[in-house]
């Protein structure tokens, strides 16, 4: 039934989980896997001027793709990765795109579970993916902690 599963990683215990889980459905349905790591442009003011930490970012993106890779390793699965700034969009935007530009036809992942002031604050992109998809959504949830 799916072909192209993409799993949006973040280097979380959560997001872990969701790697093994997406690898072992794609497995049984004989899917190919992206692993993808959006990373945001970040600069910061200073008293002596601003700093751009975009690179850093992306080097730890990298780090966490490298780690996503390597967990996978071994799995029987096809899996190939992505590492994509979200530019001026939001993560949840960015991973909607990616996806269909893969032609993804599940998006698999990992939620924190956060409710209440904590997600108000800290927002969803789990739940931003799924408002923004034209795809199935699986979302798989642990409590971290």
């Amino acid at each position: 039934m799916f072909k192209q599963i993409l799993v949006p990683v973040d280097g979380s215990r959560t997001s872990n989980v969701a790697i093994q889980q997406a690898l072992a459905l794609a497995k049984e349905q004989g899917a190919k896997v992206r692993l993808l790591t959006i990373y945001e442009p970040v600069k910061h003011s200073t008293a002596e001027g601003q700093i751009d930490l975009t690179a850093a970012m992306r080097l730890e993106g990298e780090a966490i793709l490298g780690d996503a890779e390597k967990a996978s390793a071994g799995s029987g699965v096809e899996v190939t990765t992505a590492l994509v700034s979200a530019g001026t969009r939001r993560i949840a935007a960015a991973i909607v795109e990616e996806g269909a530009a893969w032609a993804a036809d599940l998006i698999f992942i990992g939620t924190h579970g956060r409710s209440g002031f904590e997600h108000l604050v800290l927002g969803s992109v789990a739940e931003g993916v799924v408002r923004r998809a034209t795809v199935p959504v699986l979302l798989t949830r642990i409590r971290e902690g």
